[in-house]
């Protein structure tokens, strides 16, 4: 079951690449709410529908970008989560790029992570390997948002 769900996102995430414009600064700034996020590592793949239980939004302005994540039950709740972060950016044409300077999990930070993005109206699909050699982590991590604003 979880390599059907995988596919299906998978082929959600190509079929929004097809019809993609080149993406420019200003086209990127604003708020953005992730809608599904599939990690794929180790083998094993994870599809985590944000519209249910969790949220998370991103902001970018010019310059830098921030994240919030936090479970919807105010933390009473095995779901309890918050996690947030942010830091410098550059993007040029598709090629994004984090410097994560700061983050709730300290683990992360001072790390830089490179995505490729692509804008389709109001639809923003990250996509790139998230990497922490000191932690293990080793990821390919496949983001869909819509704009908020």
């Amino acid at each position: 079951m979880k390599k059907i769900i995988a596919l299906t996102g998978l082929l959600s995430f190509f079929s929004c690449i097809n019809n993609v414009s080149e993406t420019s600064d200003s086209s990127i700034e604003g708020t953005w709410k992730l809608i599904t996020g599939i990690v794929i590592e180790k083998g094993d793949t994870a599809v985590t529908d944000y519209s249910k239980d969790i949220s998370f939004i991103k902001m970018f302005n010019k310059t830098h970008f921030a994240f919030l994540h936090h479970d919807l039950n105010k933390g009473k709740d095995s779901l309890a989560v918050f996690v947030a972060g942010g830091g410098r950016y550059s993007l040029i044409k598709n090629s994004y790029t984090e410097y994560l300077e700061y983050c709730s999990d300290r683990n992360w930070e001072d790390n830089e992570f490179n995505f490729t993005i692509s804008i389709n109206g109001d639809t923003l699909i990250q996509t790139g390997v998230e990497k922490i050699e000191d932690s293990g982590i080793d990821r390919l991590n496949i983001e869909k948002y819509i704009r908020l604003e």
